[in-house]
């Protein structure tokens, strides 16, 4: 019903910002093993490893590698927010600790994406 309290929350920042800590939490923890392939290439040789870093130079890949980038950065930033508003008495709008969390990843991912291509 859209008037009832569980929908309201769900239009709330605080409520946008819990969910995209979580998915990119779980994001992450996917991107795990793809990590511990390339690791495991770095182990097997010097040419192995070039290989795989030759195959990784293309541009969907780096599209790829930087939309990993922006979702370690708000999962990073998310979590500082949640830092701030559990660890200290945060008495300030915490609206703002999420748009200041947004702010931050998003200007991560720029800035990598401008480094990268």
């Amino acid at each position: 019903m859209i008037g009832s309290p569980a929908y309201r929350a769900r239009h709330h920042p605080a409520y946008w910002a819990f969910l995209v800590h979580r998915l990119s939490g779980l994001v992450l923890t996917l991107f795990l093993p793809l990590h511990f392939l390339v690791l495991g290439q770095a182990l097997r040789g010097e040419a192995a490893l070039d290989g795989l870093l030759r195959w990784t130079d293309n541009l969907p890949l780096k599209a790829a590698e930087t939309l990993l980038v922006t979702t370690a950065a708000a999962h990073l930033a998310g979590g500082l927010r949640l830092l701030l508003l559990e660890g200290f008495a945060w008495r300030g709008p915490r609206k703002d600790l999420a748009a200041l969390a947004a702010g931050v990843s998003l200007a991560v991912a720029l800035l990598f994406a401008l480094a990268v291509f």
